[in-house]
């Protein structure tokens, strides 16, 4: 998740060091969101690379790609810009600010150093952000990747994203990583298979 992009020297302060670390955060979003321009407009100004899976499905893997400071950036204009469209749909400042919700998709095998031992990690964490974190408890579809969901104001989400990329840097994900890619689910791939064999034959109708 993130390896060293060689460009600090030898014997660099804690900041130098942390700013020569490329790191790579996935996010799965629904596909709506990220077609609104959310990631590719934060871009420029973050410094990080922002890429979004292709696709039909509802949901998106959002990638996002820089040094640590730019990959923070990044979060921070897309949990904002996430609030602000929650927002759009309230009745104004009265109705308070409402949780925004980010999923991060990380491997399983980071996800032990990140509940730590009896939760004792994620409820540092959570004590200590305000933010809400779940760690799911099964694979994702044909992958050996897990959803962390994060909830809770803007600057909750990014303090808590912060403490969880500080944790998988120092735990990286032990043997190969099969990475989640949304796509249909098998219900609906047989409920479409049905539909294409009704049409093809209108005669079976009774």
């Amino acid at each position: 998740m993130a390896s060293p992009n060689g460009a600090s020297g030898v014997g660099g302060s804690p900041e130098e060091t942390e700013l020569s670390i490329t790191l790579t955060l996935r996010m799965l979003m629904h596909g709506k969101v990220t077609r609104r321009g959310l990631g590719l407009s934060t871009a420029p100004e973050s410094s990080a690379r922002i890429t979004i899976s292709e696709g039909c499905c509802p949901e998106r893997i959002t990638t996002i790609t820089g040094s640590t400071d730019a990959v923070f950036r990044a979060v921070s204009m897309i949990a904002f810009k996430l609030e602000e469209d929650l927002g759009a749909g309230s009745d104004g400042p009265a109705a308070g600010r409402a949780p925004v919700t980010l999923r991060l998709v990380i491997p399983a095998s980071q996800c032990g150093s990140l509940i730590g031992k009896a939760g004792a990690k994620i409820r540092e964490i959570r004590e200590s952000t305000g933010a809400q974190v779940q760690v799911a408890g099964d694979l994702l579809p044909n992958s050996t990747e897990r959803a962390v969901t994060v909830s809770g104001v803007p600057d909750t989400i990014i303090q808590c994203v912060r403490q969880i990329c500080a944790v998988i840097l120092e735990s990286p994900p032990k043997g190969a990583t099969i990475p989640y890619h949304p796509g249909l689910s098998l219900g609906t791939i047989l409920l479409s298979a049905n539909q294409v064999r009704r049409a093809q034959h209108p005669w079976e109708r009774g």
